[in-house]
């Protein structure tokens, strides 16, 4: 039975005397909203990984391409014995009592709303990010969070690499000595959404007006649905969702979080086609200490790179592979010693983090306040590339505005 908003929100209300207090012998029960290739191949597959060490079963998984949610529940099957119950509606999903903790990977639009709704369903959450596309969204969110006692991971994982805990390190005590510049530029042959387009979906297979969310209604459209990356109404473009992954690196290594304004600039310029995110992009990001530069460009796979510049060397953070980042030498000011290397750091997996944190109740590696400040930087970004003017960030009114 479909779950009504009125009665969600009842169920809502209650949640939390509900929820159950786990022992240390308690198995905890999962439910996956949004079941594509990142919910089941990556996080699905990861948390089931874990499942030994954790003491977790996936309860329930909820898609509304019908396809997909019969796909997790056969994949948590293989892994776990017992199938989950398949649903469509993610809030019927949030109205079961068996469920502790949700994992999040749907279209972008429906991020920040469907973490605001499980945190006020008493469950500890998982999400993909980018957190918010829109300021209103995003403040709802953080401060429902905030107000909660639940555990919530922002599903940017490169921060629990390693390589990214041990730089955080070497950064905090000076290794790089003043960093005045972080800049990415992340290319690609072709935009990641044209492959996601060109998966086939009927009408029949999936809930238009579910998917459509609190967007616009419009006749349906196959590829709008399967290739949502590329809309402007469900993802804003590279600078909004490969970003995020720079954008919280930087963050987390610097150790600031919020930026001060940004000038963006992009287009269509290789590919003119229905899709509405710009195939190039360039945006600049003024974080008072330092200046942050991210760029990508559709039509070349060439000129990747990922570096942040300090007096005393560059730390080259091009490859995530869990190995220390590698410092040059060369060009720097004051420059570290020959043969400075970055020492190795242990870190659990993303993933492994968050469901530990569902029973020491710590808070995770990427916590509300990291999908806050990534949210900011793809904001403040975004808004200067529809304006063609600089944004500023108020974060006492916590407003952007043009200046």
């Amino acid at each position: 039975m479909a779950i009504t908003r009125r009665a969600f929100h009842a169920v809502s209300a209650t949640a939390l005397s509900y929820q159950r207090i786990l022992g240390a012998n308690d198995r905890i029960g999962l439910g996956l909203i949004g079941c594509g290739q990142r919910g089941i191949r990556a996080l699905e597959k990861e948390a089931l990984s874990h499942r030994e060490a954790t003491n977790i079963d996936f309860i329930a998984v909820c898609d509304i391409w019908k396809q997909h949610a019969e796909e997790a529940a056969e994949f948590a099957k293989q892994a776990q014995g017992t199938a989950p119950r398949t649903m469509r509606a993610y809030r019927e999903l949030l109205a079961s009592k068996d469920i502790d903790a949700v994992l999040i990977a749907t279209p972008d639009h429906q991020h920040a709303t469907m973490l605001t709704d499980a945190v006020r369903a008493g469950k500890d959450a998982y999400c993909e990010k980018p957190l918010a596309m829109e300021m209103k969204e995003l403040l709802t969110c953080v401060d429902t969070v905030k107000k909660s006692d639940r555990v919530v991971q922002m599903g940017t994982q490169i921060r629990s690499l390693p390589s990214s805990m041990a730089a955080k390190a070497f950064v905090a005590q000076g290794g790089l000595g003043k960093i005045f510049k972080v800049e990415q530029s992340r290319n690609g042959l072709k935009p990641y959404w044209h492959a996601y387009g060109k998966r086939t979906l009927s009408a029949e297979d999936t809930d238009w007006k579910a998917f459509l969310f609190n967007r616009k209604d419009r006749p349906f459209d196959a590829e709008q649905h399967a290739g949502w990356f590329g809309y402007r109404d469900f993802s804003r473009g590279a600078h909004a969702n490969l970003a995020v992954h720079f954008f919280d690196l930087l963050h987390h290594i610097t150790g600031v979080s919020i930026p001060k304004r940004a000038m963006t600039m992009g287009g269509f310029y290789r590919f003119k086609d229905n899709y509405t995110a710009p195939d190039s992009i360039e945006t600049i990001l003024d974080y008072d200490d330092f200046l942050v530069r991210y760029s990508s460009a559709f039509g070349t796979s060439a000129g990747n790179y990922l570096k942040f510049f300090g007096t005393k060397g560059t730390l080259d953070a091009a490859t995530w592979n869990g190995k220390p980042f590698p410092i040059i030498r060369e060009g720097a000011e004051d420059p570290v010693p020959e043969g400075t290397t970055i020492p190795v750091m242990e870190s659990d997996p993303h993933m492994l983090n968050f469901l530990k944190c569902l029973r020491t109740r710590q808070q995770p590696n990427a916590p509300i306040d990291a999908g806050y400040a990534h949210s900011i930087a793809v904001i403040l970004s975004d808004e200067s590339y529809i304006r063609g003017r600089r944004m500023v960030f108020d974060p006492v009114k916590r407003q952007v505005r043009e200046g």
